[in-house]
């Protein structure tokens, strides 16, 4: 069984700093590298500096556009690298830096809704919800797949109950497959991405809209209201005689 994987973890967020924890506490012998993105971040002012015994392990502030940054990785000599909520795509230098694969969080149920505002489209496109652990390459979460957990959507879910169940389930199909990963015990399955979606973060003001001389479904109207419920995020909105209105709803369900 092979003791130590060496591993470089990207890590942002909330997300980010649970990764961060459990491998510090589970596998602390993989971890080569942590890359956070600013001194600002919730992974540096909650796990770098309450962890001053880490001087085994490289700490990089950075958001990887420093040549010497990119360097230092590439001498480290590591069979993975791990992206853990991270915000940013990564260029081609930085995906071919391990040995065995760059391995990215993706919080929906690959091939469907690659890209931006998952939990939005999920909703009101009524495609299947999930969180996926796949390779990257140089498309944009089009990388093959190796581990997914799906996650039941209801009435009552809106675009804010759907971000969360997406953290803490993509945190837990991590702690259930890091020990596979490192022992590189996974298939790797390629995605079919006709059968899925794919959309950019511009598209979401314009699909929020509500044409009030627009017909709508039922469904389809309270899907829009609901998938752009995430405060304080912006809302589903329309306009009426030259002013801009923002709604919200919440559905329960009735005894």
């Amino acid at each position: 069984m092979q003791t130590k994987c060496n591993t470089i973890v990207f890590a942002d967020r909330i997300v980010g700093k649970a990764t961060l924890n459990f491998l510090l506490e589970n596998f602390r012998q993989d971890i080569v590298a942590i890359v956070c993105t600013n001194e600002e971040s919730l992974v540096y002012n909650e796990v770098i500096l309450n962890n001053q015994d880490l001087v085994d392990i490289t700490y990089f502030n950075s958001q990887l556009k420093d040549d010497e940054v990119l360097q230092k990785l590439e001498n480290l000599q590591v069979d993975y690298s791990i992206l853990s909520w991270w915000p940013y795509i990564i260029k081609k230098q930085v995906i071919q830096i391990p040995k065995l694969g760059t391995i990215n969080f993706h919080p929906s149920l690959l091939p469907y809704n690659r890209g931006m505002n998952y939990n939005f489209w999920t909703i009101v496109e009524d495609t299947p919800f999930g969180v996926s652990l796949h390779f990257v390459d140089e498309s944009i979460d089009g990388g093959d797949i190796i581990f997914q957990k799906p996650i039941e959507k209801t009435w009552e879910d809106t675009g804010a109950t759907l971000y969360e169940k997406a953290q803490s389930s993509i945190f837990e199909l991590f702690t259930e497959s890091y020990p596979f990963i490192r022992q590189h015990q996974y298939k790797r399955v390629v995605q079919h991405k006709e059968e899925g979606s794919f959309h950019w973060g511009k598209e979401l003001h314009d699909a929020s809209k509500i044409y009030l001389n627009r017909n709508y479904t039922g469904k389809e109207l309270l899907n829009i209201l609901r998938a752009r419920t995430f405060e304080p995020h912006p809302a589903a909105w329309f306009e009426d005689n030259g002013k801009t209105y923002e709604v919200r709803i919440t559905i329960k369900t009735k005894n």
